[in-house]
């Protein structure tokens, strides 16, 4: 699927190993984030980098074993890098001004343009077809159109009241950012690209899915983290990011098992 794999392997290496190694720090001495992450943020970035973690191992096997003909492993691999780029991002958005600050620069950047690097080298002449059930495909349309529609109304909800006051917040203001600029609108695009049946698509909805659930299931984790760290835990909060993370990971499962590949080659 991918031209120049070895080349991309290279970048998702690079980026996987320094991922490991920042987000296995983070764990195990999290003073580096006293100065400067709130208490109530902390259990939030504890998680994180705990994903983070487990991601990042994930993308070294897969880097190490993948071949140009594993196409599913080769998406997964393109949905970890997105993972890292929104996790790194936040940090760099955020401003968490500690040691490994020009590290969290260092994976944005890295995971960003792997992601692009991996797009531009996508081989469409690779494939003769590409199929999903219907009533799938439809769910997956529905739910890259619909999530969109939630979330905007969520943060707009979130927004709005915001810049009524002219208040700025200290905290979480790289999730609106991210979202709106980068996440929402992918989900959409790919939506109509499914629509028009584009071989693109169906390779970029379950990355996407997945991608969401690594975030989300990230988030719930940090709020049932809550109590540990003497925080106020709200369940309605915290089963809502669980049920919503885990829905993506059925849908990300449906997508790879259910897509059926014919290839040229």
């Amino acid at each position: 699927m991918i031209k120049n794999l070895e080349l991309n392997k290279k970048l998702w290496l690079i980026t996987a190993i320094l991922s490991l190694l920042v987000s296995l720090t983070g764990l195990i001495n999290q003073d580096i984030y006293s100065k400067v992450v709130s208490k109530e943020i902390l259990p939030g970035v504890v998680s994180q980098d705990l994903i983070t973690f487990i991601i990042s191992i994930l993308l070294i096997y897969i880097t190490l074993k993948v071949t140009k003909t594993a196409i599913k492993p080769q998406i997964i691999a393109l949905s970890f890098l997105a993972y890292i780029f929104y996790a790194y991002s936040i940090y760099v958005i955020e401003q968490i001004y500690n040691s490994f600050y020009l590290f969290y620069l260092l994976l944005s950047s890295l995971s960003f343009w792997s992601i692009v690097v991996t797009l531009t080298n996508y081989d469409k002449s690779y494939f003769k077809e590409l199929k999903l059930n219907k009533y799938l495909k439809y769910l997956t349309i529905t739910f890259l159109i619909l999530i969109p529609l939630l979330f905007c109304f969520l943060w707009s909800s979130q927004l709005l009241p915001l810049m009524a006051a002219g208040e700025k917040k200290e905290f979480t203001f790289s999730i609106y950012i991210l979202d709106l600029i980068f996440v929402l609108p992918a989900m959409i695009i790919t939506a109509l690209i499914l629509i028009k049946d584009k071989i693109i698509g169906y390779l970029l909805a379950p990355a996407l899915f997945f991608k969401a659930f690594t975030l989300l299931f990230s988030v719930a984790i940090g709020s049932f983290l809550r109590p540990l760290y003497n925080v106020n835990f709200s369940a309605e909060q915290a089963f809502f990011y669980l049920i919503l993370s885990l829905s993506f990971l059925a849908l990300s499962i449906l997508n790879f098992v259910q897509l059926k590949i014919t290839t040229k080659k």
